[in-house]
């Protein structure tokens, strides 16, 4: 499942671009990775975070992984749903689950991000 209006880098997860804005989340293929996730440390409103920067992280029945930002910005908004039920991410990754909102700080970044096919073949690569 890897939903065709979303950017995505390489570090797993996606971007729903809307002008200057940028929600953002854990793809499908990362929930599936983790298993049942069980904590997430979202980023704080207001801070400011960098492309390729940790912005949290993601607790789960089998590892803590980095939340990584795929673009460079100010936190906007947060899903506060999915700290006190982060099971929510693995529910709908897509949808409840989204994590922030970050005002785009360089919209050229986007550039950097890959359509829906180029991150099913990076996949598919990464599995070898």
């Amino acid at each position: 499942m890897i939903p065709e209006n979303l950017k995505y880098h390489r570090e797993h997860c996606w971007a729903k671009i809307s002008g200057k804005k940028a929600v953002i989340g854990i793809t499908d293929y990362a929930q599936e990775a983790l298993g049942d996730i069980v904590y997430i440390d979202i980023p704080e409103l207001d801070s400011e975070v960098e492309i390729d920067g940790e912005m949290g992280e993601i607790e789960s029945t089998k590892a803590t992984s980095s939340l990584v930002s795929p673009v460079s910005g100010t936190v906007v908004e947060v899903n506060e749903e999915i700290a006190d039920s982060p099971e929510i991410i693995n529910e709908d990754p897509y949808g409840k689950g989204w994590i922030c909102a970050i005002a785009l700080s360089d919209p050229s970044e986007i550039a950097t991000l890959m359509d829906a096919r180029a991150y099913e073949v990076f996949i598919e690569e990464e599995e070898g």
